[in-house]
């Protein structure tokens, strides 16, 4: 613990999200009494509950736990940047002499003290550090992880399985730029497409913030980066730099890339030695991008040809990443996809493994921003599918912009079979609908609809 020794007790506000929920699972395994709120229940918080970590949804300090009142020497209060500064439980901290650390910095603190690899990018970031935990885990040094989803594997977002290597894998987000607080030994870079404009206002901003990550990584570390991305570590000569791809020569490539149904094997060429025969356990022509960064990562900290090999083929997955949810007659997959590039993705897997049926999308745009800045890309990208059922956006954070709703999207939607719906009539809507192959995407609350989707394609087939 350390730099938290002195600490009895941890209070999170916004301790909801993935990554908040990470380290409150962290703090508890650490012994602490971890408390915190947030604004609606989840599955993800009832899950916390029965870990016995207290949570309020009302913004008041009279529902503060009352051991957390009076308490400022020993108790650290860690918050999301996605709280606003009016939040009266925040307030109440603030003016009363307690430690505060933004999430960022907590778990900056925290790899402080371990040998951590990072994973960041603009998409494909959860996936490549979810799996490269899991090869980590096969080896007997084990590893430590901060995840941004619920691994299949783990049941879990936090994975506190090392032996003694003192090896940490996190995810490091570029919002509000906080992966510029951790300082790596080992890190990738999967991807820098413009996101967050909100923050960064431009793509030339996205950049400069990944270029001052590369310069966090630590001298003679390593960075792990996606061929044509490169000169982004220029700023720092004092590490070392491989490049990897899925479709062209790289230091790591995949090739002899052979799906049966979503499923891929390929030979992983390094610059080390040629790896043949790789099965990976997860759908998704994408992921095989995925899987050669976090085996580049992997092999990088010294992983067994055999215990690579067992990983990939052992690795289930992640919760809501092309996450196959029902197969029957009628195909069901649920995704995160919130970026326009993430929506190619993920549809062009599903097209690519279901070439001749008629795959129908549900979209729920995220954030106002992100709607506004990339209309026109998302109706680009949901005209890939045979038919588009588009919510309402869902505004997480931010407050409604004038002009900015779905409307914008769905009016740039080339295909004809479309159509506008709220959350409320998604369900009746689909119970009167032909349904093939479905595939849900989303970052907002289409997760609470998935049993409901499930539930209708059993029924529908007597299952």
């Amino acid at each position: 613990m350390n730099q938290f020794d002195n600490i009895r007790r941890v209070y999170f506000i916004g301790i909801g999200g993935i990554g908040m929920s990470a380290l409150a699972r962290y703090f508890r395994n650490c012994g602490l009494t971890v408390a915190g709120y947030d604004s609606t229940p989840s599955p993800l918080i009832e899950a916390l509950n029965k870990e016995g970590i207290v949570v309020n949804f009302e913004d008041s300090i009279t529902n503060i736990p009352s051991e957390y009142i009076n308490t400022p020497d020993d108790t650290l209060v860690v918050y999301t940047p996605a709280v606003p500064s009016t939040h009266s439980q925040l307030r109440y901290f603030s003016y009363n002499g307690y430690t505060l650390k933004k999430r960022a910095v907590a778990l900056g603190m925290i790899t402080n003290g371990y040998s951590t690899a990072a994973i960041a990018g603009t998409h494909g970031k959860t996936s490549t550090s979810t799996l490269l935990a899991h090869l980590m885990v096969q080896t007997p040094q084990g590893c430590n992880a901060f995840l941004g989803g619920i691994s299949r594997n783990f049941n879990s977002n936090i994975v506190l399985a090392d032996t003694g290597a003192k090896r940490m894998v996190v995810e490091a987000d570029e919002f509000d730029r906080s992966f510029l607080s951790l300082n790596p030994q080992l890190a990738i870079i999967t991807s820098i497409d413009p996101d967050h404009l909100d923050i960064y206002n431009s793509h030339d901003e996205v950049k400069k913030a990944f270029a001052d990550f590369c310069t966090n990584i630590t001298p003679s570390g390593v960075l792990i980066v996606k061929k044509g991305l490169e000169d982004i570590a220029k700023g720092n000569k004092s590490i070392n730099v491989y490049t990897y791809s899925v479709s062209e020569e790289a230091d790591f490539c995949a090739c002899n890339i052979q799906g049966t149904n979503g499923h891929y094997q390929f030979d992983l060429q390094t610059p080390f030695e040629i790896i043949k025969n790789i099965e990976l356990g997860v759908l998704g022509r994408y992921n095989v991008e995925n899987a050669i960064a976090a085996a580049a990562a992997a092999l990088v900290w010294g992983i067994k040809t055999s215990e690579l090999r067992q990983g990939f083929k052992t690795f289930k997955g992640i919760a809501r990443r092309f996450d196959l949810q029902f197969k029957g007659n009628s195909i069901y997959i649920d995704d995160y996809a919130h970026h326009p590039e993430e929506l190619n993705a993920a549809i062009g897997s599903v097209r690519e493994m279901f070439p001749n049926r008629h795959i129908t999308g549900i979209f729920q745009p995220h954030l106002y921003s992100r709607t506004r800045d990339f209309a026109a890309e998302f109706a680009q990208s949901l005209s890939k599918l045979d038919e588009v059922i588009l919510l309402d956006i869902y505004p997480a954070r931010e407050l409604p912009i004038e002009g900015v709703t779905s409307e914008i999207i769905y009016k740039n939607i080339s295909i004809s079979n479309k159509h506008l719906v709220s959350l409320s009539q998604l369900q009746n809507h689909l119970k009167s609908s032909e349904i093939d192959v479905l595939i849900s995407m989303g970052a907002g609350s289409i997760d609470r609809e998935v049993p409901k989707i499930v539930k209708l394609l059993k029924e529908r087939e007597g299952k």
